[in-house]
């Protein structure tokens, strides 16, 4: 179970030492030509670009960062044990649907409450009380919209807004069409517009 705690101290130091391992490695030893799978340092720029938009993918569908984090895990230690199977060019959007489908296996397992929660910090101190009030209602109100935004519009819009993503980067990464993505984009700022009305 991904979430079991000996299996998160056994996941961050794997992942972290095969990437120290292969830091050493590239500079020892000259980097070969492999068409048929991944080269350590193909693994380890994977790694360094793509761990923490996977880790964020997952946390805007759970609102879980210690899941999100598991998962992204996960999906790199997998990719290192099949390493000699997996193109450069398929990666990126094997990493997506891999965490797509842990995420999927492990909500059927436990029921996961979204609970996001902007992490941005926000400077309120020249600001008079009443200001102070209406931003955090309206903070409030945002975060409550997410809650109980559906999954596919707030993973969409949060990949957007948060992450600043393209549609196509972010149709790319999650298999879906252009058109897709800015259905869903629209009817996340649609229930936006008409919720939060002053």
């Amino acid at each position: 179970m991904i979430r079991s705690f000996s299996r998160r101290l056994y996941l961050l130091p794997t992942v972290y030492y095969i990437c120290a391992f292969l830091y050493c490695q590239t500079l020892e030893a000259p980097q070969f030509d492999n068409t048929s799978g991944l080269t350590p340092l193909q693994f380890k720029e994977a790694f360094d670009l793509q761990f923490g938009q996977l880790r964020n993918y997952i946390y805007y569908r759970s609102g879980d960062e210690e899941l999100a984090s598991d998962i992204a895990q996960e999906c790199f230690t997998k990719i290192w044990e099949n390493r000699d199977k997996i193109k450069w060019e398929t990666l990126s959007s094997l990493l997506y649907t891999m965490a797509g489908n842990l995420f999927i296996s492990n909500r059927r397992h436990n029921k996961v409450k979204f609970n996001f929660r902007l992490k941005a910090e926000f400077d309120l101190t020249d600001y008079s009380p009443e200001e102070k009030y209406i931003f955090l209602e309206t903070k409030e109100k945002y975060e409550k919209l997410l809650e109980n935004m559906p999954e596919k519009q707030r993973t969409v819009f949060l990949l957007s807004r948060i992450d600043g993503l393209t549609y196509s980067e972010i149709a790319q990464k999650l298999g879906l069409s252009v058109k897709a993505v800015e259905k869903r984009m629209k009817l996340a700022l649609h229930l936006f517009k008409t919720n939060l009305k002053t």
